[in-house]
């Protein structure tokens, strides 16, 4: 968490796009039979809503 809150907006939303496509590839991934760590599902959605929670509290201070 501490290294999202020291990213600018646009390195946030950059880390954004590379994370919805990691999970992108991962849900497939598990389709095919691929994974075995599931796990890793679960921390990248929770990434993502820790950067969508930074992106939104920026923009509102902003306002």
């Amino acid at each position: 968490m501490k290294d999202f809150i020291k990213k600018t907006e646009k390195e946030l939303k950059n880390l954004l796009l590379e994370k919805r496509q990691a999970l992108r590839a991962f849900r497939f991934s598990i389709a095919g039979s691929n994974t075995r760590n599931v796990k890793e599902g679960n921390a990248l959605k929770k990434d993502i809503a820790r950067i969508l929670g930074l992106v939104n509290s920026k923009a509102k201070a902003v306002k």
